[in-house]
């Protein structure tokens, strides 16, 4: 039966998919935010999620475009309509799906950006000259090796709990969106890398017990309230490696380094949909997007080395 008000139609719904699905709290809060502004258009013009007709999706979505949403914001929120309506017709609360056949604006698809393996060796080797200390050089190039090796995204490396490294591990448990968990391998050098900054930190550590001092839970710590290294201290540690490897700065975050780990494991020949578990992706569309990447490398490559594209005249 369903619910007897809006708000119940999207908090069941959100429920749902937070117990089903495992959703992470963004996007259940996108989720919330889209579908409660739908409810309040709807409702300004007498209507209800249980009445609406697919002219009424295609209005509101005229809406959206005529107040300057972004083309971004409008797939978003039609996913989210077409999702609740999903819901509701396997709920039975609805015989159809008005948002079914509803084409998306076609927001524009943006390429991430990566960086070649010569550029990677580079941060790599700077890496271990970064620092004031010794423990901040074997810091930083554990930190990079361990991104490059793994892919993970910034928030996992920097909240990585020391206890899923201990023992030389060649795979790691990583948490992900939403809790959600994945094994991930550890390649020779970053495992070489791992087992030296542990040793030192472990050392740190024994001397902070005998000072009387708690032990930290985080393989990178930092003074900040988790007690880890931060983002934003980790975005800014890896420009200034970008400087000292002399790879320009403006195209370097720990982001890029996740597209590089997934570009580079595509073009060695990997199966997207081991790129998909080792990314942490829920759909493997997102992952797919890497084929594109690499596209334009191949391309590039061959307009830079084929005979028929050099210019005539030219050997």
């Amino acid at each position: 039966m369903a619910p007897r008000d809006e708000t119940g139609w999207i908090s069941t719904f959100l429920e749902a998919q937070a117990a089903e699905l495992d959703s992470a709290r963004n996007t259940q809060l996108a989720y919330g935010r889209d579908l409660t502004d739908v409810m309040g258009w709807l409702a300004r013009r007498g209507k209800a999620f249980a009445t609406a007709t697919r002219e009424d999706v295609e209005a509101y979505l005229m809406s959206c475009e005529a107040a300057g949403l972004s083309k971004a914001t409008r797939a978003r929120r039609l996913s989210s309509i077409r999702q609740l309506y999903r819901f509701a017709h396997a709920e039975g609360w609805r015989a159809d799906n008005p948002a079914l056949r509803i084409r998306g604006p076609g927001a524009t698809q943006r390429l991430p950006q990566t960086l070649s393996h010569d550029e990677v060796d580079r941060l790599l080797e700077a890496a271990r000259a970064k620092g004031r200390s010794p423990a901040e050089r074997l810091r930083n190039r554990a930190l990079l090796e361990l991104l490059y090796a793994t892919g993970m995204r910034v928030s996992e490396l920097v909240e990585l709990p020391v206890a899923a490294v201990r023992g030389d591990p060649k795979m790691i448990l990583v948490r992900g969106k939403g809790g959600k968990e994945r094994m991930v391998p550890l390649s020779p050098p970053a495992r070489a890398a791992l087992a030296e900054w542990l040793a030192h930190r472990d050392a740190e550590e024994e001397a902070l017990r005998k000072a009387g001092k708690p032990a930290g839970r985080h393989l990178f710590a930092g003074p900040g309230r988790g007690g880890h290294l931060t983002r934003q201290h980790f975005h800014l540690l890896i420009k200034d490696i970008a400087v000292l490897a002399g790879v320009d700065p403006a195209k370097v975050t720990p982001h890029t380094l996740r597209h590089a780990f997934a570009t580079h494991l595509l073009a060695g020949g990997a199966d997207l949909r081991v790129i998909q578990t080792l990314l942490g992706h829920a759909d493997v569309a997102t992952t797919e997007i890497y084929t594109h990447v690499l596209d334009d490398h191949l391309k590039s490559l061959v307009l830079e080395h084929h005979p028929l594209a050099r210019p005539k005249g030219k050997a």
